[in-house]
Formats: C-alpha cells, structure tokens, sequence
C-alpha cells in the first residue's frame, strides 16, 4: 500500500482508502461532478470524481472503504486524485489500523503517566474527583485515550487528546516548580481536565466531526459541566474549589476572541492557558514541518502564526 503521505505528482493510485468526505457539486458548465476526502494514517487528499455515473464508480458513500483507481494531478499547487474507478471494499480486505491518524506515542504509556499525575495530588477532592472520571469510568477513559484534540488543527489523531493533556500537564507541573506560588493540585487538576469535554465535542473516529453538543456548547462549557456534575456525587466537595477549578476550564483560551467564557482571574487559570496555548502551537507547528519534509526553504505564509514558515537548519 502506497500511503498519501507518500504521493506525488504523476502517480497512479490503485489502492484502498477511507472515504472521509463525499459531496455531489456541478462545475461551470453545469455538468456533475463529485469532491471526495481520501484518507489513510498518514493524512488526507482531495479527489475528484468528474464522471461520477460511470459505470465504474461503485455505489459508495462516506465512511466506507474504498479502492480506488485514477492519477495524482498537481491543481493550484496542492495534490489531487483524477479518479477513474472506485470499488467498495469487503470488511477482510482492510485494516481499520492502516486509514485512522494514530499518536506515534504509546497510548498505554501516557495514560499511565496521567495516572501517576494524579495520584500525586495531595487533595483529595480533586484526587477523588480525578479518579472518578480516569480510574472508575471505564467508558470515559476509553473515549478520553481515543479521542483527538481537534477536528484539524492540532492532535486530530487518535490518542490526541491524551497526548495533549499529558503535555499541557507536564508545562503545569514545571511551571509549579518555577513558580511556587502556583497552586500545584488546582492546576494540574485544571489542566487534566481543561479539554474533557472534547470527549463529548467530537465524535469517535473515523467521523472525528463536530457533534450536537460541540456544535451548541463547545467542550469549554461541556466540561465546565462534567466537573460540576461528578463533584456534586462527591460528599463535602467545597463549593470554592469547584468554583476555581470551573473557572481554570472556563478561562483556559483566554481571551474572549479565542472562545474563552472568561479572562483568566486565577495565577493557575492564567498558567493554564499558556501552557495549552505553547502545547497547541508548537505541535501545530511540529506537524506543518512533518508534512512538508520534501520541500526546502520558506514554507509560505501561515495564519496562524502570521508569519512566513520554515524549518530551522544548524
């Protein structure tokens, strides 16, 4: 299997893909055509169907797995599949392994590290929260170390999520030791649980979109939310603690422009967001030179960064 990570312009593609994404448009001239996602572990590419009642186009849809046929064309400077014919493909023919972005960590090894973190803590409001959710919720854990961080921009992997909370976790703990003034068990509970609510804002692979939830709520509030409710089945949780460690969750963004619900007010909430905001870049960053180690020089202007991009050299 050639992966797309691996395709270049003048290829001959006849391998089998998920269907990430498919969309009947019409071009110009009115005739129909259909835009399709391909996906495998190593990324996406767009590919087109010009002649989508041929009688070699297969009855397929999103999410299934498909073989594909046709040639990898360059159009305004991005690759593309010409595809020529597409056959649905049987469940024993593909590896679900081989179509699904995964954390190039061991999943199982960070989850133990998480583990150890909190087991750290010294309250044990925050410890018994933490272990409700990470210990004793078999279903919340499992969707937790299956999740991605994000529909694309960063982490959209599997164990994503994981990864990224570890990481943010990991800036917490340092900073506490930099900064004694922090408070070491609101933060890092904070930054354990400052994006669960992804859990419940994305769906599982291989949809990894938006959900209802997501869409009205957005995980800040959702799990703003889900803290609130496992600290009421918790007898005596203090009302001032929940209120703090609501407000890391609700401020963590933190600015209103960026999809924060508050500014930060708290040492900890403020540590937070530039732990998540350092975590998110940098990996962001990271994968932008991942998926661009073919090409030499400036990489051109990023949004994100406002800045013209490129790999440093020593």
């Amino acid at each position: 299997m050639k992966y797309i990570k691996e395709l270049k312009e003048g290829d001959r593609v006849s391998d089998i893909y998920l269907c990430k994404h498919r969309q009947a448009a019409v071009t110009k001239n009115g005739k129909p055509y259909e835009s399709v996602i391909l996906q495998d572990k190593t990324g996406t590419i767009d590919a087109k169907v010009w002649e989508p009642n041929n009688p070699g186009i297969d009855d397929y849809d999103a999410l299934d797995y498909i073989e594909v046929f046709g040639d990898v064309t360059n159009f305004q400077g991005t690759l593309q599949v010409n595809v020529k014919r597409i056959r649905v493909c049987r469940g024993e023919e593909y590896d679900p392994r081989d179509f699904l972005p995964v954390s190039s960590k061991d999943i199982d090894g960070m989850y133990r590290e998480l583990l150890e973190l909190i087991r750290s803590l010294q309250n044990p409001y925050l410890r018994q929260l933490l272990e409700a959710f990470f210990v004793k919720d078999e279903e919340f854990a499992k969707a937790f170390r299956n999740s991605s961080a994000a529909k694309t921009v960063h982490h959209g992997f599997i164990g994503g999520l994981l990864e990224h909370t570890l990481s943010v976790t990991k800036l917490c703990d340092y900073y506490c030791s930099a900064y004694p003034v922090l408070k070491r068990d609101l933060l890092l509970a904070a930054a354990i649980c400052h994006d669960i609510g992804k859990t419940k804002e994305i769906s599982p692979f291989p949809e990894n979109d938006y959900t209802d939830d997501g869409q009205f709520l957005g995980h800040i509030v959702i799990g703003s939310q889900m803290v609130a409710q496992r600290a009421a089945e918790i007898e005596g949780f203090p009302h001032g603690l929940l209120l703090q460690l609501q407000h890391c969750i609700l401020a963590h963004h933190g600015k209103y422009e960026f999809g924060s619900p508050k500014i930060p007010a708290l040492i900890e909430a403020l540590a937070l967001n530039y732990a998540d905001d350092t975590d998110a870049k940098l990996e962001t960053f990271k994968e932008i030179l991942e998926n661009n180690q073919d090409k030499g020089g400036w990489l051109g202007y990023n949004r994100l960064f406002e800045s013209n991009i490129r790999a440093s050299k020593l």
